[in-house]
């Protein structure tokens, strides 16, 4: 159990360079995830070739992954969109709202008693948003559009859960991303008749970024989840990734300065979510103390 923490928050930080990244990157949206999971799913690839890790599926389960791979893509698609029309730490904010998704649909797709404990501690987070959005609507497209990422990305942990039950991690991942590109190759000409890019190659820069972006921030990264996944609830997993907006935001703080344009209300509704980070994992923690 100690090992699979520790694998969940070095994932968690990593994570949080994901919206400095997204900022720094120039492409749209739609592009910018693309390029990621091409970039990702091509390591994972060369990775499974040289290494043998990826492991024989059923067509049906397949289909299944392929599926969560989808909402991941739209996932990331939603969140870089949020920070677009917002910013960084607007985006990450929304983000610790997956929580609260988290304790409602859990148990409605595994067909579980409602966790009253995990409800009450996601509904903090939420409140603590509602707090940035009561104090300054400008970012109102920007927290919608957060509120909808948090949303689909407490989806695919949930279903992958069920998942790790049959399948290694290191396929699932594999298979994931792969399959999030497809989706994302199909969906991405209408995506760009409806939100036109500026530029569809990435400069230079840009492609270092996404390949900092790819190596780390999501192999190793997702990797790590996916192992704290089968000795860790979801709940917990998502959660902990509300440590995600802690380290992200003091990035963006350090690099773009955003703490000159963010209010009271930001300041308010950021401590909310902290303490239901905080409590959740003093809670989690008396619970594994117990057990021994």
């Amino acid at each position: 159990m100690k090992k699979a923490f520790i694998q969940l928050h070095i994932a968690v930080l990593l994570a949080g360079f994901t919206g400095v990244l997204g900022r720094l990157i120039t492409l749209n949206e739609g592009l910018l995830v693309w390029y990621r999971l091409m970039f990702t799913a091509a390591t994972l690839w060369i990775i499974a070739l040289f290494q043998k890790k990826a492991s024989n599926i059923s067509f049906k389960n397949l289909v299944k992954i392929f599926g969560v791979g989808a909402i991941a893509a739209m996932h990331w698609v939603t969140f870089y969109g949020s920070i677009k029309y917002a910013n960084v730490s607007i985006a990450l904010v929304c983000f610790s709202s997956i929580g609260f998704f988290t304790a409602l649909l859990e148990p409605l797709l595994f067909k579980t008693k409602l966790n009253k404990r995990e409800l009450l501690l996601g509904l903090l987070a939420v409140a603590g948003i509602s707090f940035i959005f009561h104090f300054d609507p400008t970012y109102k497209t920007g927290i919608i559009v957060g509120l909808i990422s948090a949303l689909l990305g407490s989806l695919f942990p949930i279903l992958n859960k069920k998942l790790l039950e049959k399948i290694d991690p290191y396929t699932i991942t594999l298979y994931e991303l792969s399959g999030g590109f497809l989706f994302l190759s199909l969906l991405l000409p209408l995506y760009l008749q409806l939100f036109p890019a500026s530029h569809f190659i990435p400069t230079v820069k840009d492609t270092l970024w996404l390949l900092i972006l790819s190596w780390f921030c999501t192999v190793l990264a997702f990797s790590f989840s996916m192992q704290a996944l089968k000795k860790i609830s979801a709940f917990t997993v998502n959660l902990s990734y509300n440590l995600e907006p802690l380290y992200g935001i003091i990035l963006a703080f350090i690099i773009y300065r955003e703490d000159r344009s963010l209010n009271t209300g930001f300041y308010l509704g950021f401590f909310m979510i902290i303490i239901s980070v905080v409590l959740q994992s003093w809670l989690v923690y008396s619970a594994i103390r117990e057990a021994k």
